[in-house]
């Protein structure tokens, strides 16, 4: 059990990353990575909402969807849960952390619609993962969705004092470091 857990773990965060193999949440993952206190936040943000997100989906999906055989709903029921936690999270930083709530601006709400949550929620769903174990994927997914937007922000903070040709400044420098790192991302498939 244990072992199977931490396969998971692994392999969420690092082998399947969402955003670098699945391509699951780009927008936030270009958009908020200019700056790395900024991407760390928006990184700490998504793993609450993915980490709930699993827990409560799951729960509803077992014990409410399941037995009442409306399992077709199931998109529907979790992108309103995930709203209602994401407009938790909204709340929560508006009030006790106004500056990263400012910094991350439209991006928080984004969160909303950020296929990478939708997608481990559906994943849990489809791979039949109880409740604990979708926690897991759910949190590892997060992680693996944070190690990647905080070392694209680390890598274009230093690009600013970098000589770029100028049809590869701006979003043409971002995508091709994006596709390096999905690259060296592949180095890991290895681990299991």
């Amino acid at each position: 059990m244990v072992k199977d857990l931490l396969v998971i773990l692994i392999a969420s965060s690092l082998v399947n990353n969402v955003v670098l193999s699945q391509f699951l949440g780009l927008c936030p993952f270009l958009g908020v990575s200019k700056k790395t206190n900024t991407a760390t936040g928006m990184g700490v943000a998504v793993i609450f909402v993915i980490t709930l997100a699993s827990a409560v989906a799951g729960a509803i999906y077992k014990f409410i969807l399941v037995p009442l055989d409306i399992t077709y709903l199931q998109t529907i029921v979790f992108i309103l849960v995930i709203a209602a936690l994401v407009q938790f999270v909204e709340m929560f930083l508006k009030k006790f952390i106004p500056s990263l709530y400012q910094s991350l601006g439209v991006y928080l709400p984004l969160i909303t619609t950020n296929c990478a949550v939708l997608g481990v929620a559906l994943t849990n769903v489809q791979k039949s993962y109880g409740i604990g174990t979708g926690i897991v994927n759910g949190f590892a997914t997060a992680v693996g969705f944070t190690i990647s937007i905080v070392i694209l922000a680390g890598i274009r903070e230093k690009m600013t004092y970098n000589d770029i040709p100028e049809s590869f400044q701006g979003m043409p420098i971002v995508l091709v470091t994006a596709g390096l790192m999905a690259i060296a991302f592949c180095g890991f498939s290895g681990l299991l």
